[in-house]
């Protein structure tokens, strides 16, 4: 990127079993819309609709597609027994809490999928993939190992990409992807990476302020980590901490009060625990080129940006060099999120405009246009190597549009997660989306 190596937006797309269930503390909108029922046909045609938006400015995008859900495997690791219906008539049995666990489609938020490092960046020259371990959620927990495999039948040359395991679990090395990374680069100049964290796990905890409402996901152990997986040099790596009053307001993740592309970095006051210094940081290693742009507490306060979303927004540059804030609708309606972004636009730099996307079925379970993607830098050799038919054409885009109207239900409630025809649709939907995305055999279910 600041040498002009284009950047992919790898999107999730939303599985046939969206629900709310409200599995997720310290998510404030997934928690208030617990058990409304959802409409994943929607839902997934609006994420499509925003591919489309961000492939017809020219940017770079790609798809990534749905985790199998129900989880069988897990269901029976956790000693459900018999054929498949037999298993999901157990696990619904009572109030269906673990049913909903292994339903969840949250893998949809690919910013959590994992944390990439650019070969332009990495001291052997390879991509670095890290994909995250999520263990801070039991019902994420579960997408580590199919994520794993379906990055490996993406990017399968390993002479170019290197996949890593997702780093050893538990607590201490708790990683939540890239909703914690942010790569910025000087036009021309080195990339420098922000890792963000919330906690660290062992040793001086007592010296880190804390959340006292909701938990802390990410350690600093698995950022460091993380880096190290990436062959960072270690002058260019940067490890601010989550300020705890903004995961406090719901800011579980830095994507939710903070966004940077290229030079440009849009941030709440209440991002990081000293804003300041860390952006005096970058603006050491980045140079005069460096713009800031901050919504202090009085302009927008933090718990209006975790509602209306505007920093959970797309940071995209175009092919002339100026940028594009890709918003959610919700920061349009708040006057306060409205006016911090057109404040930006408005600036005189980089940004030029801000558009507004209907995202409402991801967004009211907690994610927004950030969440929905996940940014891989490749070069033109490198886009070669995949051979997966991943890459954004209006071809694809129909032929998903299509698959989406074919396979997806209009309506999923709590109870219908226990439906055994809903559980054999969407393996065929999953079937017959592997063969669309040529990626090969990646679920349990075809093994």
């Amino acid at each position: 990127m600041g040498h002009g190596v284009p950047e992919i937006n790898f999107d999730g797309i939303v599985g046939p079993t969206h629900n709310y269930a409200g599995l997720s503390p310290g998510n404030v909108a997934s928690l208030s819309h617990a058990g409304q029922p959802a409409n994943p046909r929607r839902a997934a045609l609006q994420g499509l609709s925003k591919m489309r938006l961000v492939a017809s400015l020219g940017v770079g995008q790609a798809v990534l597609p749905p985790h199998e859900r129900p989880r069988m495997r897990t269901l029976r690791q956790l000693g459900f027994r018999g054929s498949d219906e037999e298993v999901l008539a157990a696990a619904s049995a009572g109030d269906g809490h673990l049913l909903r666990l292994c339903s969840s489609a949250a893998a949809m938020w690919t910013a959590n999928a994992a944390t990439s490092v650019p070969s332009e960046d990495s001291a052997d020259g390879r991509l670095h993939v890290v994909p995250a371990n999520l263990t801070s959620m039991f019902h994420r927990v579960l997408e580590a190992d199919t994520t794993l495999r379906v990055l490996r039948a993406i990017f399968a040359d390993h002479a170019r990409f290197a996949l890593h395991d997702p780093l050893p679990g538990g607590a201490h090395f708790s990683d939540e992807g890239a909703a914690n990374h942010t790569r910025l680069a000087a036009p021309g100049g080195r990339a420098v990476h922000l890792f963000a964290w919330g906690r660290v796990a062992y040793g001086a905890a007592a010296a880190f302020p804390q959340p006292l409402r909701f938990p802390a996901r990410q350690s600093r152990e698995a950022s460091e980590a993380v880096a190290r997986l990436g062959q960072i040099d270690a002058d260019r790596a940067v490890f601010p901490q989550q300020h705890p009053r903004g995961i406090d307001a719901g800011a579980f993740h830095t994507d939710v009060v903070a966004v940077g592309n290229e030079n440009v970095l849009l941030l709440h006051e209440l991002a990081f625990v000293d804003h300041e210094a860390v952006l005096a940081r970058l603006r050491e290693l980045l140079g005069q080129s460096f713009a800031d742009h901050v919504a202090s507490e009085a302009e927008l306060p933090v718990a209006t940006a975790v509602a209306a979303y505007p920093f959970n927004s797309q940071l995209l540059t175009l092919p002339d060099g100026t940028m594009t804030i890709l918003a959610p609708e919700e920061s349009r309606a708040e006057p306060r999120a409205r006016g911090f972004l057109e404040r930006v636009a408005g600036s005189g730099g980089r940004v030029r405009e801000v558009k507004y996307l209907d995202l409402r079925d991801s967004m009211e379970n907690g994610g927004g246009p950030a969440c929905l993607r996940q940014r891989i830098v490749l070069t033109a050799q490198e886009r070669a190597a995949v051979r997966a038919r991943v890459f954004w054409d209006d071809a694809l885009g129909a032929e998903l549009e299509s698959w989406v109207a074919r396979r997806y239900r209009d309506r999923v409630g709590r109870d219908d997660l226990r439906d055994r025809l809903l559980h054999r649709e969407s393996l065929a939907a999953l079937d017959e989306l592997t063969r669309i995305l040529r990626i090969g055999p990646i679920y349990d279910f075809q093994a």
